[in-house]
């Protein structure tokens, strides 16, 4: 975590940050968050995270008492406050107060300026192992803070050498507790398009890739795939080889997946001046 945060409307010391322990973001597990990178002192596709921060406030009923623009002037204030020039802002709004301890209030709003590690060379180079895990993220569409069942369940995976999890229901398919998922099958991109975030990562590998399709996705499929990749803020692409015991395709990255994760970096590096 960097020296500087902003909390209670003004640049204070990170470790001064404080909440109230009524808030419903501790007690209920209630509040928002979005996570997205700087390069060379820039966010990027900020105005699409700003986009999907005031939408998740707006659907779950937490007044935002900041504008589009000051929101902006906050982020880059605390970039250049921290020199950040690489790492990463966190943006938190609480669920509040609540005279009944139960329904959404008024909240408050945090951004943390952070330092921010890919996953090693290796797991790029050589894949991910993922487990299967019958579970649906609830309201998948907004990005909340409830990561109990994920928090909980890392325990588990990390001890089977496993990255992260696989989400389906009834046969299908959805996310990855952290990223969204995908699937190639006879040089064809596949996504899944129900009980999923909509990741800002996730919307623009579907812009540099060559053919895709989005749809409803079943758990047979995955275990029939060429190759699998997942999809972060922080991960950007990560080649997914293993499922649960078995191997995903031929067990090794594939080039379809390395293709776009290669044009994924140019259209970085465009953006970033």
């Amino acid at each position: 975590m960097k020296p500087f945060c902003f909390a209670d409307g003004e640049f204070i010391p990170t470790d001064k940050a404080t909440i109230h322990p009524s808030d419903l973001g501790l007690i209920r597990g209630y509040g928002i968050f979005d996570f997205f990178r700087t390069v060379n002192y820039q966010a990027l596709f900020l105005e699409h995270y700003l986009d999907r921060f005031i939408t998740s406030a707006e659907k779950t009923y937490l007044p935002l008492p900041y504008s589009r623009e000051q929101l902006r002037q906050i982020i880059q204030d605390l970039i250049e406050k921290n020199n950040l020039e690489q790492g990463g802002i966190r943006m938190v709004l609480s669920g509040g107060v609540s005279e009944n301890h139960f329904s959404p209030a008024e909240g408050k709003l945090f951004m943390f300026a952070e330092n921010l590690s890919f996953p090693s060379p290796e797991k790029y180079a050589e894949g991910i192992k993922l487990l299967t895990l019958e579970y649906v993220r609830p309201i998948a569409d907004i990005k909340t803070t409830n990561y109990t069942l994920p928090v909980w369940h890392s325990v588990h995976w990390k001890k089977l050498g496993a990255e992260d999890v696989l989400y389906h229901w009834n046969g299908w398919v959805s996310e990855s507790s952290r990223s969204n998922f995908f699937i190639v099958k006879d040089g064809v991109l596949h996504t899944p398009d129900q009980h999923i975030l909509m990741g800002i990562t996730r919307k623009h590998i579907l812009q540099v890739a060559d053919q895709v399709v989005i749809r409803p996705i079943s758990l047979e499929e995955v275990w029939d795939a060429d190759e699998a990749f997942i999809s972060s803020t922080t991960k950007v692409l990560l080649p997914v080889t293993q499922l649960d015991d078995r191997p995903v395709g031929s067990g090794k990255v594939g080039p379809v997946t390395m293709g776009i994760l290669e044009r994924f970096r140019e259209l970085e590096k465009s953006l970033i001046s």
